[in-house]
């Protein structure tokens, strides 16, 4: 008796996790857009370190990505059960966000070249010169994980509900373990590979240094390449922020989800290209729809910082 319970135990284990390896196959194909969204905005999140900090910063945002899908896992799960109409607008206001932090990224970066100049200027007070370049440093590094906790938190929440979506119909042990597993999963893959692109100059050196002349090449070339990778990734990783919170957005709004798929349907039928132009074009729409809203957003939070200070007087 004691022993066709346990094969009975042993049965129920291994369908379970069938079922599991069956889902996360599924969510991991679903996910691996926002998987390449996530790695280049990451990447670019964590650029722009000293090279001897560069892996530490790496690890506080992996354990904060970590806690990240902690909270949002059973959060998550008891929304779905409770209020799952809450779902779509939360990732709605996190889609927002990320279009929100794009457009300020740019405008910063247009506007407020002058004010940067000033502030990096030259202090001729050598101590205090130094003791505050080792205060900015750690400010700076400091923000960049925060930044980067943060944006990965609106990211981390799309990759639970696409998972959620996929496992929405399955029991709810098998809904608990293939969401832990998902999120464990895409959390090593994308700062594992996120370590590997910042330390690509580091390689490159170590490389270049070897006596053997193929070695050699390969680490010059690496070295040459490091910089332009970390540029791209500045530019790539701003767009997808458009691209996902516009995404989010259009997903959202069921008009202009089914506007975008309709002009994706219309434009199949172009000759020699359509199928291309198709395959394109919702993407495009994507962030136009998110650079848009972010400007709008901008301005939104601009207006009020002006208004707030005069009601405060």
């Amino acid at each position: 008796m004691a022993g066709a319970s346990l094969l009975t135990l042993l049965d129920d284990i291994a369908t379970i996790l069938d079922d599991v390896s069956v889902m996360s196959k599924i969510a991991a194909k679903k996910t691996a857009g926002v998987l390449g969204d996530d790695l280049a905005l990451n990447a670019e999140q964590v650029s722009g370190v000293k090279a001897d900090r560069e892996l530490p910063v790496v690890w506080a945002v992996a354990k904060g990505s970590l806690l990240n899908k902690l909270i949002l896992v059973p959060a998550a799960l008891a929304i779905s059960a409770i209020a799952p109409w809450l779902i779509t607008p939360l990732l709605m206001l996190g889609g927002l966000f990320l279009c929100f932090e794009g457009a300020e990224k740019i405008i910063h970066s247009f506007f407020h070249k002058k004010e940067t100049a000033a502030h990096d200027a030259p202090v001729h007070d050598d101590k205090a010169d130094y003791n505050a370049v080792t205060l900015n440093a750690a400010e700076h590094e400091a923000q960049k994980v925060k930044g980067a906790i943060r944006t990965d938190f609106i990211l981390s929440a799309e990759i639970i509900v696409i998972t959620l979506g996929v496992v929405s119909t399955s029991d709810f042990l098998t809904q608990v373990i293939t969401m832990f597993g998902i999120a464990l999963i895409m959390t090593v893959g994308v700062y594992g590979l996120v370590a590997i692109i910042v330390k690509i100059d580091d390689v490159g050196l170590y490389l270049s240094q070897k006596r053997a002349s193929i070695a050699q090449g390969i680490g010059r070339g690496l070295l040459s390449f490091a910089p332009w990778l970390m540029k791209s990734l500045s530019v790539i990783g701003t767009v997808a922020m458009f691209l996902v919170g516009g995404g989010i957005l259009t997903h959202g709004v069921h008009v202009l989800s089914e506007l975008i798929t309709d002009a994706a349907q219309e434009t199949a039928l172009i000759p020699s290209v359509g199928s291309i132009v198709s395959a394109v074009l919702p993407t495009l729409l994507n962030g136009i729809i998110g650079i848009i809203a972010g400007i709008l957003v901008v301005f939104i939070v601009d207006i009020a910082g002006k208004i707030m200070p005069k009601k405060a007087q």
